[in-house]
């Protein structure tokens, strides 16, 4: 249950200090003049929307269902709108406490037994923590559909917030922030680069938050920022899989209608000057076995047009294994051991990354070179016709895949419905996508990367 968005990244940069410093194989350059020729598969292909129905209990629950009876499973998903911007200063680390905290017990469900129900009517569940949000989501046979509201309304009205559940789930995160941040090679680069990046503390601050600030908290504490954040009015349940609409909500009323509202919480100020907080800073990182860099920019919120354009920018230029770094630093050149990156999505102000790792003899600053002159061709010239087909083939692959999916529907349904309130997005999102331009793509790279206004970190290895 861990922070899903940098344990991702946390596991890649701990992969690749495992890497072996032979070679890759070289690949044929880009033909970047090539021509596409035939019918564009976007032109043809048609989704078929997904079928959604709203409502919202007197206690202000936003409940969302997509009936979809393709195979007999059904996935819960509740995203409570409390991430680490909602937090301040000295009371850091709260909303990642409380992803742990909240399958220590309520009412009516013993410690860790939300986990061995779920695991022993079939299902699987988990629980992450991010900047936005914090969720939790139970997949499962569609007749245990019962079980996962039981279990969720019933920590959602009584969570067991006492003094003996904070010290344990307390010493349980910081033993995750030894094991995944303090005691990895790489494994603070990304907050570090966050707060390079942020002037604005809701920003900037690290979403497994402080240890001293855990520290200081009191059990009043932790109840009242339960009381909060984790009321009904201040959260989306997303139903999605082989339901009866009518029986659902039937579920949903008996399980949820009598847990009482709460004052909306406090408004989130996010706003951030132009300026990254940081432009450069050299990092000792004692466990890296070589060093590494990071740069980030600043770009505008997601669900933007800009931001659409950098997310397909990002793609292109250094997101998977055909983007243009990857093929000439990692397949042609051979001059880096890991790349990754990309558009990170926050409701205001956003970041772009660029991570490598460089093998060992090979010249840093040549293939910060290298980076810098791909952004500036993209932003010069735009994608080419190929690298636009191929970017809308990979949009309309991910999202039928996706929709594949009874979690994954549940979950990017619950974004856009916390997120945006409108949880019908999502049969429109990759319509927006498929509109962006190759103009808007060159406009966009060229406003906010091709730029001196970037956060540079230079991770070195111990002593150096």
């Amino acid at each position: 249950m861990k922070n899903k968005i940098i344990n991702k990244a946390v596991n890649a940069l701990a992969l690749a200090s495992l890497l072996a410093v032979g070679g890759a194989s070289g690949a044929a350059a880009q033909n970047k003049n090539a021509k596409t020729t035939g019918d564009k598969m976007s032109d043809k292909f048609k989704l078929s929307p997904l079928k959604l129905e709203q409502y919202t209990l007197d206690n202000g629950l936003r409940v969302v269902l997509n009936p979809d009876n393709a195979i007999p499973v059904v996935s819960v998903a509740v995203y409570y709108d409390v991430g680490s911007r909602n937090e301040r200063e000295g009371r850091t680390g709260f909303a990642h406490l409380f992803e742990h905290m909240m399958f220590q017990g309520s009412e009516n469900v013993k410690k860790a037994e939300h986990f061995q129900f779920i695991s022993n009517a079939g299902g699987d569940m988990n629980g992450t923590t991010s900047t936005e949000r914090t969720n939790y989501y139970e997949t499962l046979p569609a007749n245990q559909l019962p079980l996962a509201l039981w279990l969720e309304s019933d920590r959602m009205r009584s969570l067991a917030v006492t003094q003996e559940n904070l010290d344990n789930q307390r010493n349980a995160v910081q033993e995750e922030k030894r094991l995944n941040f303090d005691n990895r090679p790489y494994g603070g680069v990304l907050d570090k680069i966050n707060e390079m990046t942020f002037k604005n503390f809701a920003n900037a601050h690290s979403t497994i938050g402080s240890m001293a600030d855990l520290n200081a908290a009191t059990v009043k504490d932790v109840q009242e920022f339960f009381r909060i954040n984790y009321a009904p009015n201040n959260a989306v349940l997303v139903i999605s899989g082989a339901i009866d609409s009518k029986q659902t909500m039937e579920l949903v009323n008996k399980y949820f209608s009598t847990i009482p509202k709460q004052p909306a919480p406090p408004a989130v100020d996010v706003t951030e000057p132009k300026e990254v907080a940081t432009p450069y800073l050299k990092y000792e990182d004692k466990l890296a076995p070589f060093p590494a860099f990071l740069i980030a920019w600043k770009i505008p919120a997601r669900g933007t047009a800009e931001f659409h354009a950098l997310e397909l920018g990002s793609k292109l230029i250094n997101d998977g294994g055909s983007s243009r770094l990857y093929q000439k630093l990692v397949k042609g050149e051979e001059s880096v051991l890991e790349l990754f990156g990309g558009a990170l999505e926050r409701r205001g102000p956003s970041s772009f990354l660029i991570f490598a790792i460089p093998k060992p003899g090979k010249d840093i600053s040549k293939i910060r070179e290298t980076i810098m002159s791909e952004i500036k061709d993209m932003a010069t010239n735009g994608p080419t016709a190929e690298e636009m087909q191929k970017l809308h083939n990979q949009l309309l692959s991910d999202t039928v895949r996706s929709r594949q999916s009874a979690e994954a529907r549940a979950q990017r349904i619950a974004e856009f419905a916390l997120f945006d309130g409108n949880p019908n997005l999502i049969n429109s999102e990759l319509d927006e996508l498929l509109k962006v331009t190759p103009e808007q793509i060159k406009n966009a790279v060229n406003k906010y990367l091709n730029t001196e206004n970037r956060a540079l970190l230079d991770v070195v290895t111990a002593g150096k």
